[in-house]
């Protein structure tokens, strides 16, 4: 048996892949419009593959001027933005993005392979409406995105929550 069979084996179970196997995804309506914002040539390769197997259209940019200046001319219905990027930050990008009147209300899931809950906590409390640690699984990335789904199927940002 190969190596990723006795590993699917052991901890299929564990992360509840018989689970997720037999739950049916509900996707986006088909040509959404993401962008991806990611210096990693390898992230982008990975999400744009998932993405588009899927029936969506990627936009991509290699670090966060470039993803900002796409957001507001291209106005996609999502964005995945790393925090780790050349030049500006994920979260300045966040914040410019969440500023500007044109891209305010889209749906952004902000990527990071740190460990630590803080940059997940900051990152929520600027306005993202999701986090993402790397690596991350097929599974995740549609689970992320069914999560921003309205009724019609389209990426919205959650209402706020009420202040206690």
């Amino acid at each position: 048996m190969a190596t990723f069979d006795l590993f699917r084996r052991f901890f299929g179970a564990t992360l509840g892949e018989s689970d997720r196997r037999e739950k049916t995804r509900i996707n986006a309506r088909e040509g959404t419009r993401i962008l991806i914002v990611d210096d990693s040539p390898t992230i982008v390769a990975l999400l744009r593959k998932f993405l588009k197997q899927s029936g969506y259209i990627t936009l991509e940019a290699g670090d966060a001027e470039k993803g900002v200046e796409l957001a507001r001319a291209e106005r996609p219905d999502m964005i995945f933005l790393d925090i780790v990027l050349p030049g500006m930050n994920g979260f300045a990008a966040l914040r410019m993005l969440r500023r500007d009147p044109a891209t305010r209300e889209i749906p952004i899931v902000m990527i990071s392979g740190n460990e630590q809950a803080t940059e997940q906590f900051y990152a929520q409390r600027i306005g993202a409406d999701d986090f993402m640690k790397k690596p991350f699984s097929r599974f995740e990335v549609f689970a992320r995105i069914e999560r921003l789904l309205d009724a019609d199927r389209v990426p919205k940002r959650p209402a706020p929550s009420p202040a206690r």
